[in-house]
């Protein structure tokens, strides 16, 4: 082996050990190309710590040039760095599946070609460096270059699926909005179970994989009516799932800022959403939503039946609202009044509508609007064994779901109240305000707020300085946790709002 083959294998090695590193980020981030680069651009800049190491690995690289030996410094600096961002996570590991297999033979062979070619090029050390930085740049290639591949290997399962729900064919209701998707589809089951055979899909299964799988797995002869939860990250998402579950009950739940830093506006948000009634009979529209009043006429105009929900305006044909308790009221007439619940008064509407417009009863509708189900992890109320109470927000990552879950904070009669969270993200150009918001919301209602991680902390401790919480800063949830256990006794109260990944920062 030659000097130069030594440090070419440094750097190869390094790349492997890096490589698993940013596979675990893409697989979390749902495979999307440029999120390899795009979360490397956020951990190198994060904290001094790993802005000197880049640096450093920077400098390293360029001095090979006439100093070859500095290479190995360049791969060192990668092999440990970004510091903070593990091999194996906390939130979860690297998953083996096939398409996690696919993208690493892709990424490690086009890394292995860069390598070869540098070798044969006047270039070497420099070249070794400069290839071992890029790694999550040649995933992000191999991401673009094996998305046509996937999309084509997934038909496989969409056809079956779409033959399923033809041999099945069961009523087909979709859900969409910014949030609240999965809390509805629990309601739309509960209240239909009574009367109808219903199936839906699990957890957030709301992409093509995910609900084709669904169809696939749990759809059954005899299924009356199947609920599908429908996600988009952009525009025409949703009208590829349509086209073939071809929903003619559809309901937009909500419009916010979630993702808006793929969308770009609230308007494209509106349209990318909308795109879930192309095969309705029937739309089901929260109209207290941003932009959807006027959608709601529009789709009206182009003659779609419209069943116009709101917790604001009473002459909507479903009203929910709180009056001394929950009432709801479908065309004028009161369904219940006075009932004791904490679901959001939209998300009980919009339910509520697509039961009534496949013939629910009233008093069916009653009935099980007096026990519907609690979404894991969404304002989930809890009791540790030392006595504390515990709100699971910890699947809801939007202001209006935040909003909610500190408003059941408020209600509570505790002692000292606690409030812990990383923030929001992917809120766009909004994010710091948002956060910073609900910083000053949760430092007015909580004795304690603790900040956990990095990502958000300059908003949220900018926001809580306007409050009366005392204010502590962790950087991990486990490290909040121990604060909890350390801190809290019976008659406590802590609020979980939102739990990151641990590839955020």
């Amino acid at each position: 082996m030659t000097v130069s083959d030594f440090y070419l294998a440094g750097c190869v090695v390094a790349s492997v050990v890096t490589s698993l590193r940013w596979f675990r980020v893409a697989q979390r981030e749902h495979y999307l190309p440029l999120s390899a680069t795009r979360f490397a651009i956020r951990w190198w800049k994060r904290g001094g710590t790993n802005s000197l190491l880049f640096l450093l690995a920077m400098s390293a690289a360029i001095t090979s040039a006439w100093f070859p030996v500095a290479s190995l410094i360049t791969a060192v600096a990668i092999t440990f760095g970004p510091i903070g961002l593990g091999i194996k996570g906390r939130t979860s590991a690297l998953a083996w599946t096939r398409r996690l297999r696919t993208l690493t033979a892709a990424s490690l062979f086009l890394i292995a070609a860069i390598f070869v070619i540098v070798r044969q090029l006047n270039i070497r050390s420099i070249g070794f460096a400069v290839t071992a930085l890029l790694v999550p740049c040649f995933i992000d290639i191999a991401l673009t270059a094996l998305k046509p591949v996937e999309q084509r290997m997934a038909r496989r399962y969409v056809a079956d699926a779409s033959t399923t729900l033809e041999r099945v064919n069961p009523i087909r209701v979709a859900i969409t909005g910014s949030y609240g998707k999965t809390t509805i589809k629990g309601y739309v089951r509960h209240l239909l179970s009574d009367t109808f055979s219903v199936t839906a899909s699990p957890a957030s299964f709301n992409n093509s994989a995910g609900l084709s799988r669904s169809v696939n797995e749990h759809l059954t002869d005899g299924t009356e009516v199947f609920v599908a939860e429908m996600g988009t990250y952009g525009p025409g998402e949703i009208a590829e799932l349509v086209n073939w579950v071809q929903p003619s009950i559809s309901v937009l739940a909500s419009i916010g800022p979630v993702h808006l830093e793929r969308f770009g506006d609230l308007e494209t948000i509106v349209s990318a959403k909308s795109e879930i009634f192309s095969t309705s009979r029937t739309a089901v529209i929260n109209i207290d939503a941003y932009g959807l009043a006027s959608e709601a006429d529009r789709l009206q105009a182009s003659g779609i039946d419209v069943v116009r929900c709101s917790s604001k305006d009473r002459s909507a044909d479903v009203y929910a609202g709180y009056e001394a308790g929950l009432t709801v009221t479908l065309s004028g007439r009161t369904i219940v009044a006075g009932l004791t619940s904490d679901a959001a008064a939209t998300n009980v509407a919009c339910a509520v509508a697509v039961a009534t417009t496949l013939g629910v009863s009233d008093d069916t509708i009653a009935k099980q609007l007096a026990n519907l189900p609690v979404t894991e992890h969404r304002r989930q109320m809890l009791k540790s064994p030392t006595g504390v109470t515990i709100i699971d927000d910890t699947y809801n990552s939007n202001p209006a779901g935040a909003a909610l879950a500190l408003q059941t904070l408020a209600d509570l009669d505790a002692r000292r109240k606690v409030v812990i969270t990383p923030g929001m993200v992917e809120l766009g150009s909004r994010q710091a305000s948002e956060n910073r918001r609900f910083g000053v919301d949760a430092s007015l209602i909580a004795d304690d707020f603790i900040i956990v991680g990095h990502t958000n902390r300059a908003a949220l401790n900018n926001g809580a300085r306007d409050g009366t919480a005392r204010i502590n800063l962790v950087r991990t949830r486990n490290d909040a946790i121990e604060w909890v256990r350390a801190n809290l006794t019976s008659g406590d109260a802590v609020l979980y709002e939102n739990d990151l990944p641990d590839h955020y920062a």
